[in-house]
């Protein structure tokens, strides 16, 4: 319910009005005090308890939660038992299971059918509380991506998921934001929200917080309400705020909100929209397209993740495999096919199966999303989990991802009066903390000159000279952050806190610490107009009227280029004489002062500043156009520049360090100068330090403007040695340009973005990224991951998790996949043991094949899936590929070896130490345990080898290269403690193991069901051959590793460290020195 649902419904007894279209009566007889839309945003927010500037206290925001419920349209899409078990039973490995069972009991082979209705069970049954936890984990990771609100709360600006909005909250939109609750607004600038969605207007409705309709004889439709935002509507210009006066179900989207669902389902349907009549084909389309769309549905190949789509793939392809296995089986038997060849031919074609495959992928990929969570990472889109891992380039923003975001203006230069310096303030917020000094010579000055410059005398006050007032006023008013006092509501403590842009806070509180506070100054103007900034043009600017006076100034603000191409005059500067000291009277600015204004930013931004330029102008051509932006924004006269510090983050540089290490390249792509982001991206180590030992040429192409990078074709940049590391001064357009010179060059690329603009280069690159507390709402939609801290480092822990899951991926499979090749190598070899009747004698009984695939299949694999990341994980080559050569390799030596160590078991038992009988009907259950003891023994000791070794294999899968001995290379424990330390650090794995290899032994020894079900029986001194083939085994598969550490020591198969290429390897050293006849060595590039 809303704030105030309960006082409308008092109201529509009273009126007797039950037009309760929204939360608040809109009848033109009730009380105007139940109508948002004629209430004054001070009038609603003394009826909802709340402040304007400081918003709720936690205490109002948690009880009115409790009151009125979450900010929802209803409790969203609920799990589905339903599906869920249809997922567990319409997939490809489960539906082969299915059909062998229904065979098994058509030939009345009930054991055979028993054991397999056993298995498929089972696999249900796991499948289907592990795909529930995974979907709780999911829709809790859902309700985290969902979108979020910038709110005010106890005088804090604070970011929260906008299903936490309770009416009473302050709420501050943007542009790409979608409204989070139905507000009231209370300020505003150039404001426009698409209401399409509830009005079905498409064109954007300009608002006005300043309209009041007080007159209660007219009806105001919803699409009219100006001083109203609407939930789900889509800020698509400017900015305001608003007080939240309705939430979930009781807001005017909540009305209908069953318009919004949309259908899903797995018909085609034939358009027969506005009287069309279709054509036959389409019926006949859309029928075939409706099966084909059931079929790969039930198949799991037209839906899930690319990877799951594939492994559904490969489903298919080894059920075809396992067809043609049990064709063979039965042509081995002239097609004599008694029940026992059936029943062996079936479980032939199940050992090809890997029937746990999907539901343990789809339980890592659930744990792995959730693990993410912890590490600041909320996960939109499951592909992307499986695209992290490959990820060889990351492309990033550098304002609050690379560096705090916490800035503090540090230099101001003003041309006639000089430079001053902001020293000793470490409070981002708080202008009473920090010195001002001053020197009248200009930053270019200062850098280049040999004298001692005197930077610590007072700044020029009393008077103060006039530029600086204008400066001061140009600062304050083409801004729209706020700073305040509050008290701290544990401590009681007074502490300063800001709302608005990082950059314009430091801008504000630079201000306010000279006395030209923003609020203190405002009541004397009109404000007339605003042009937000535009990253199209780097640039802002604001319109004010003065109140006594008529006087209509422009003030703005941007990047310094972008600022002096719409400027013409200034007022001249001269460091040599004070002759031009304050000089009030404007000269045209040529080209060469344009210069020397950017040698002063250059200056500022080598020391690492973030730079930007002020300028003014006086509106006297009455016929001027206010609502034009070009015609406002003109022949302005520019005042001064302002250094910024953002320092970057404490964690970036080693981050950064670590990208490099694991062969990920970095590229910044800011919108700041050039010498900034060049002295922020060798702070961070994504420049080389030693710059100097190239050539202009070579740092040119590292580090380049968005304008030199656009200007080149698709084919210049392709020649390039190398992609920029930086990119400054950086548009949308070039963002998408550079992911796509990535792709040209096979790169696997990562890119963040935080705008409505960075939605086209989020939606190209392989892995968008958006930022969580200063994101737009329609960037986090474009995106598959969103970072919650806006950290560069975040996207490093997302790698991270993602290699690792993909490398546990890959042990799994690897796994399953080699078990099955062993199963069905043994199986399909064990046909050449011939009985006197001419049959062959089967060295695994089926019910012994189902055992095993039961017992070192599933648990195993989920124990892989849970596997933490190797040490070395970040140190190998970036891989997005699960079936590499090295897998199928691995699979194919692990399978046959295995397929070996279970036949030399059976070989040795009934052919060297035995006489070679193979008894009389031993495949059946009515056989004569007398008469094929030497059988039986030999399938009792082969079930317990290749159990055994599916089990040590699965241990072995923990590390592709590392001994089981000895997985951590760097630790100081002796190896028998250090391999129990890392066998024992997970626990799911061990006990699937160590549960294994114990369940042998029950079924070898229980009576009737070992002879009669198992068809093997009770053994002795047989337990040593198994458990000498199994260390065999065990000591074969550390051989093959061994071998591929040697391989690897030769072919170096770690990452490519680009921060080495750079640094010692000098790819650069033959492009520098032939720069200079424009010849370039083009056989090896670095990205």
């Amino acid at each position: 319910m809303s704030a105030i649902a309960h006082s409308s419904t008092i109201d529509k007894k009273r009126t007797g009005n039950e037009d309760g279209h929204s939360i608040i009566s809109t009848s033109s007889g009730g009380d105007p005090g139940f109508q948002p839309y004629r209430l004054t945003a001070a009038e609603l927010a003394k009826r909802l308890n709340t402040s304007i500037e400081d918003g709720l206290t936690p205490l109002q925001a948690e009880e009115n939660l409790k009151k009125y419920g979450a900010n929802s349209l209803g409790d969203g899409e609920k799990i589905s038992y339903t599906k869920i078990l249809a997922h567990q039973v319409f997939n490809a490995m489960i539906l082969v299971l299915i059909i062998s069972m229904i065979i098994a009991l058509a030939i009345k082979d009930w054991i055979s059918g028993g054991v397999i209705g056993f298995v498929v069970g089972i696999n249900i049954f796991v499948g289907f509380i592990q795909e529930f936890k995974a979907e709780k984990t999911m829709g809790s990771l859902r309700s985290l991506s969902s979108p979020t609100a910038r709110i005010t709360r106890n005088g804090d600006d604070t970011t929260i998921p906008a299903e936490e909005v309770v009416p009473g909250d302050i709420v501050h939109i943007r542009v790409g934001d979608t409204v989070p609750a139905d507000l009231r607004l209370f300020d505003s600038m150039n404001l426009e929200t698409d209401e399409a969605l509830l009005t079905g207007e498409s064109l954007p409705v300009t608002k006005d917080h300043n309209e009041t309709y007080l007159d209660f004889t007219q009806q105001v439709p919803v699409g009219d309400r100006l001083n109203l935002a609407y939930s789900s509507s889509i800020v698509s210009k400017g900015r305001g705020s608003g007080i939240v006066y309705a939430t979930g179900l009781q807001t005017e989207i909540g009305n209908i909100a069953s318009s919004l669902k949309s259908d899903t389902g797995l018909i085609r349907k034939v358009d027969k929209s506005n009287n069309r009549k279709p054509k036959k084909s389409e019926y006949g389309k859309a029928f075939f397209g409706t099966i084909y769309d059931i079929v790969g549905n039930v198949l799991g190949i037209n839906v899930g993740t690319p990877l799951q789509r594939k492994l559904s793939w490969l489903a298919i392809f080894l059920f075809c495999v396992a067809v043609v296995f049990a064709i063979v089986v039965m042509a081995s038997q002239k097609f004599n096919v008694n029940k026992e060849v059936a029943i062996y031919a079936i479980c032939v074609a199940l050992s090809m199966i890997p029937s746990a495959l999907i539901v343990v992928l789809t339980i890592t990929m659930a744990v792995g999303a959730q693990v993410m969570v912890s590490k600041h990472v909320i996960v939109r889109k499951l592909d992307s989990l499986e695209a992290l891992g490959g990820i060889n380039d990351i492309c990033s923003d550098k304002t609050g991802t690379l560096t705090q975001g916490k800035m503090i203006a540090k230099k101001v230069w003003l041309p006639t009066i000089g430079t001053l310096n902001v020293d000793n303030s470490d409070e981002p917020y708080n202008p009473t903390v920090g010195d001002v000094r001053y020197t009248r010579f200009s930053p270019k000055f200062i850098k280049e000159t040999d004298e001692e410059i005197d930077i610590n005398s007072p700044y020029p006050d009393d008077p103060k000279p006039r530029n600086f007032h204008n400066w001061l006023m140009t600062a304050t008013m083409a801004n729209i952050a706020t700073i305040h006092t509050s008290a701290d509501e544990e401590t009681g403590e007074t502490v300063w806190k800001a709302h608005g842009d990082a950059t314009e806070i430091a801008i504000q509180v630079f201000t306010t610490r000279l006395n030209y506070a923003r609020d203190s100054l405002t009541h004397e103007y009109d404000h007339i107009n605003e042009f937000p900034f535009d990253s199209s043009i780097k640039r802002m600017s604001a319109v004010y009227k003065h109140i006594e006076s008529g006087e209509i100034r422009v003030y703005s603000k941007g990047a310094v280029e972008r600022l002096l191409g719409i400027c013409t005059q200034w007022y001249g500067h001269d460091d040599d004489s004070d002759k031009l000291y304050d000089s009030q009277e404007p000269i045209p600015l040529t080209e060469s002062d344009k210069e020397l204004i950017e040698e002063n930013m250059a200056a500022l931004s080598s020391q690492g500043l973030r730079v930007l330029a002020f300028a003014t102008k006086k509106v006297e051509d009455k016929e001027l156009d206010l609502n034009d932006r070009d015609q406002v924004e003109s022949d302005l006269i520019f005042q001064g520049l302002i250094g910024i510090y953002d320092p970057p983050r404490i964690e970036t540089a080693g981050s950064v360090k670590l990208c490099h290490r694991a062969g990920i390249n970095v590229h910044m792509l800011t919108g700041d100068h050039p010498g900034t982001a060049k002295a922020i991206a060798q702070e961070v180590g994504i420049l080389p330090h030693n710059l100097y030992h190239y050539s202009d040429e070579v740092v040119k192409v590292m580090v380049m403007t968005a304008n030199e990078f656009d200007s080149l074709s698709d084919e210049e940049i392709d020649n390039l040695p190398v992609l920029p590391l930086v990119i400054a001064r950086c548009a949308p357009q070039t963002k998408v340009r550079m992911i796509e010179a990535l792709h040209r060059r096979n790169k696997f690329c990562a890119m963040t973005g935080d705008g409505v603009n960075d939605s086209p280069s989020l939606k190209k690159a392989d892995v968008g990224i958006a930022m969580g507390l200063n994101g737009s709402d329609v960037a986090k939609d474009a995106s598959d991951i969103v970072l919650t801290d806006d950290n560069f480092a975040s996207i490093l822990n997302a790698v991270e998790e993602g290699r690792r899951m993909a490398a546990n991926i890959q042990k799994f499979v690897l796994q399953l996949l080699a078990e099955n090749v062993a199963q069905a190598l043994y199986l399909m070899i064990g046909l050449a043991f011939i009985d006197n009747a001419g049959l062959s004698v089967f060295p695994l009984s089926p019910v012994e094949v189902l055992w095993i695939l039961v017992v070192t299949s599933c648990f195993p694999a989920m124990g892989l899936g849970r596997e933490k990341a190797s040490d070395d994980v970040l140190e190998q080559p970036p891989n997005a590929e699960i079936f590499t050569w090295e897998v199928i390799i691995d699979m194919l030596a692990y399978g046959i070896w295995m397929a070996v160590c279970c036949l030399l078991t059976f070989v040795i038992i009934v052919f060297i130490d035995g006489n070679g009988y193979l008894g009389v009907d031993c495949n059946s259950n009515s056989s004569n345990p007398g008469t094929c003891d030497l059988v039986f023994r030999g399938r009792s000791a082969s079930f317990a080898t290749m159990t055994w070794c599916a089990l040590i294999l699965a241990w072995e899968c923990i590390h592709p290269t590392n001994s089981l001995f000895r997985m951590r290379q760097d630790t100081d424990h002796p190896w028998w403690k250090q391999t129990a330390i890392d066998l024992w650090s997970n626990k799911f794995l061990f006990f699937s193991v160590i549960g294994g290899f114990v369940s042998v032994f029950p079924v070898v020894y229980i009576p009737v069901i070992n002879t009669k079900v198992f068809l093997h029986k009770p053994i002795g001194y047989e337990w040593g051959v198994a458990v000498g083939l199994s260390v065999l085994y065990l000591l074969g598969s550390e051989a093959w590793k061994w071998a591929k550490r040697v391989y690897r020591r030769k072919v170096s198969y770690k990452a490519k460290n680009p921060e080495y290429e750079l640094e010692r390897n000098d790819p650069f050293q033959k492009y520098a020195s032939f720069s200079r006849s424009n010849t370039m060595d083009k056989t090896d590039y670095l990205v």
